[in-house]
This record gives structure tokens, C-alpha cells and sequence, in this order.
């Protein structure tokens, strides 16, 4: 099984919760799964920039990544954040690799708004580098850090980058830890399990919304482009990544239609 975990940068942010959630991507990885990390590092990005008097501006939950800023990227993104959870992972026992989006053209970008600066919208992914890293028996361990083709360094929203390379990898499952226990429905009860298409309504009809709305429209675009199903589930939950793997049905799975006789029909959405 090929595996991409996605993790949130505030759950990197505090040594413990780093330390378990490494111990059981470490765990699942001695069992055989083939795992790929993504990570992001916002809240640690904040915190560097205001120590050294710089402002954070967003639009549209996009960072406004300038050249000071995208120099805090890559010490913090690509050098702190990625360094530490290599070495927690290692400290699992995992043989963890660090990358970049950059490396191997794993992750190519281009700017997404010249109005967010190096801000970059992820074109195409090469995964040669994780199957020969899978191959090794190797966990990569990827900062959200895409390049250009004229060697441009890009920040790129962490979701994106999962999406892009977990597609391009075909991967078997894609898992969101996150700081949601899942996917609410309009009576506010975790919706165990979705469709896109009810993915897509649970939008429109404005039940999903905000932080949520962006997750499941990165969710809908892995399960229609080669991966065969998304997990949404909270990173902090004791034992989450194993018991997911030991094959618990918690949080919200998400796979591209109807052809999965345990996925039950949504009711929850229902005017």
C-alpha cells in the first residue's frame, strides 16, 4: 500500500504530539505500508516572522509570501519543521528522509497570483524519487516547497501539495490529520463516509464551509485523479494514524463514487 499522510503544522509544534504521531507513521511503516509525509509549518512560520518584526498578511488563506518571507520559508518550512520530524521519526525507529518539493522535481510550480508573490500553484509532479525511496524501505518526509522552471521557490498550501504529489504517486489512501474529528453533516454528527459528488453538495449547500470547504475540494481532487480514498480525521486523537490502519472506520472517508459496497448513502445532507 502506498500511503500519504498530510500533517498540520500546528501538531508539529508541540515535541510530544510530534514524537506520537512519528511513532506511529513509524509503526505502520515497519509493517510494510509504504508511506510518504507531507507537512506544513504555519503557526511556526507566524511565530518566526513576528519574532523579527515581520507581519503575516493572508488573502484568501493564502500566506503573501514575499522575498523576506520565502527566505522564513525555507529555514523554517524546509529547515526547522522538516529537520525536527525527520528526526522524531527517526528516533521511531523509521529510516526518514527530509525533502523539498524542489528535489527531484517532485513538486513544480508556478505563481498562483502575482498578488501573493511566491505564492505557487503545483503544475506537475515527478514521484520517481519516492518509489525509489519506498524501495529502499525509506519514509520521505516532504516540506510544503515547490520549485519553478526557472528555479523560482514557491510557498505552496500544504493540501495542495499532498494532493498533487499523492496523485501523481497513486496513492492507495490519502490522510488528513487534522484539528476536525471529521466531516460534520447539517445535524453537526461526523459524517462517516462521502462521496465527491456529496462532497460537493455539502458545499453548496453551505454545511461545509471555510477551513472545511478547502479541505473537501482537495479531497475531491485526489479521489478524481488517482487516489482511491481520503481520510479526514483529528491528528491528536489517541492512536489515530494506527487504528486507521488497523482498519478502525473513524473520522470521514472520502472516496470518487458509489462503487464501495461499506460506503453507505449519505443521509446527513438530505434537505
Amino acid at each position: 500500500m502506498n500511503a500519504l499522510i498530510k500533517i498540520g503544522g500546528s501538531l508539529l509544534d508541540d515535541a510530544a504530539m510530534r514524537n506520537d504521531i512519528a511513532g506511529q507513521i513509524a509503526s505502520i511503516a515497519a509493517s510494510g505500508v509504504h508511506v510518504t509525509v507531507v507537512h506544513g509549518g504555519g503557526k511556526q512560520m507566524t511565530r518566526f516572522l513576528e519574532e523579527r518584526g515581520v507581519e503575516s498578511r493572508f488573502v484568501g488563506g493564502l500566506r503573501v509570501t514575499t522575498e523576506e518571507t520565502i527566505d522564513a520559508v525555507l529555514k523554517v518550512l524546509a529547515g526547522t519543521v522538516n529537520t525536527q520530524l525527520v528526526a522524531a521519526l527517526g528516533a521511531a525507529g523509521a529510516k526518514a528522509v527530509g525533502l523539498t518539493g524542489i528535489d527531484a522535481g517532485l513538486a513544480v510550480a508556478e505563481q498562483l497570483d502575482p498578488a501573493l508573490g511566491f505564492v505557487g500553484r503545483i503544475v506537475s509532479s515527478d514521484t520517481h524519487v519516492l518509489k525509489a525511496l519506498a524501495h529502499a524501505g525509506l519514509t520521505p518526509v516532504v516540506a510544503c516547497v515547490a520549485g519553478g522552471a526557472q528555479g523560482e521557490v514557491y510557498n505552496v498550501n500544504g493540501d495542495w501539495m499532498a494532493v498533487a504529489i499523492a496523485s501523481s504517486w497513486e496513492a492507495d489512501r490519502l490522510v488528513f490529520l487534522t484539528d476536525v474529528p471529521g466531516v460534520l453533516g447539517a445535524d453537526k454528527a461526523i459524517i462517516p463516509a462521502l462521496t465527491a459528488a456529496e462532497c460537493r453538495e455539502l458545499i453548496e449547500k453551505g454545511i461545509a464551509a471555510g477551513g472545511m470547504q478547502a479541505k473537501l475540494n482537495a479531497a475531491i481532487d485526489a479521489v478524481e485523479n488517482r487516489v482511491h480514498e481520503v481520510r479526514i480525521v483529528k491528528g491528536s486523537d489517541p492512536l489515530i494514524v494506527q487504528r486507521i490502519f488497523d482498519g478502525e472506520e473513524t473520522g470521514t472517508r472520502i472516496i470518487a463514487r458509489h462503487n464501495d459496497p461499506l460506503l453507505p448513502v449519505m443521509t446527513a445532507i438530505m434537505p
